[in-house]
């Protein structure tokens, strides 16, 4: 049920970008607009959003039924990381970027010397599963801070012994 609620909230938020970000087109940055729909008007234009490959099912999913009901706008969505999309949207080249994090300091600071105002929505959450191979009888749990220790950047383990000394 929960899961559900994040995925319309979700929904609804892009929905409300994909609005904004169409309403928006041809108008001076910084200047706010009423949305084309509610002044009675067809929306139109081209909205391009990129960004986290993560968030990119929820956006496609919502751009198709947005463009089901606004025939006159294009959307395209592209999958070049949560990085790239930033670069990208501090550059001023799309619309909307999809993150899977929130937005960096010197990405901020890229922002605001280019001009590019922006808001940030929570859309959902990531879920993780850690599965370990049926085959592998010797590890029974891992703690948070194993994995962290196997993942992080520069990480020194390198094999199952490097994390415990009574594994293989």
């Amino acid at each position: 049920m929960k899961f559900r609620r994040i995925m319309v909230i979700g929904v609804l938020v892009i929905s409300m970008l994909l609005s904004a970000a169409c309403a928006q087109q041809g108008k001076p940055k910084g200047q706010g607009t009423e949305t084309a729909k509610g002044a009675g008007k067809a929306l139109s234009g081209v909205i391009n959003i990129d960004g986290s490959s993560t968030v990119y099912p929820i956006t496609a999913a919502v751009a198709e039924e947005f463009a089901k009901l606004n025939k006159d706008v294009k959307v395209s969505v592209g999958i070049a990381g949560t990085g790239g999309g930033m670069k990208k949207f501090y550059a001023g080249q799309i619309d909307i970027c999809d993150a899977s994090r929130p937005i960096k300091q010197e990405e901020i600071d890229a922002a605001k010397k280019n001009g590019i105002e922006y808001t940030e929505f929570k859309v959902a959450f990531d879920g993780l599963s850690v599965v370990v191979n049926k085959g592998n009888d010797w590890v029974k749990s891992l703690t948070v801070d194993q994995l962290k220790a196997m993942w992080e950047p520069d990480s020194k383990i390198k094999t199952w012994k490097d994390m415990d000394a009574s594994w293989p």
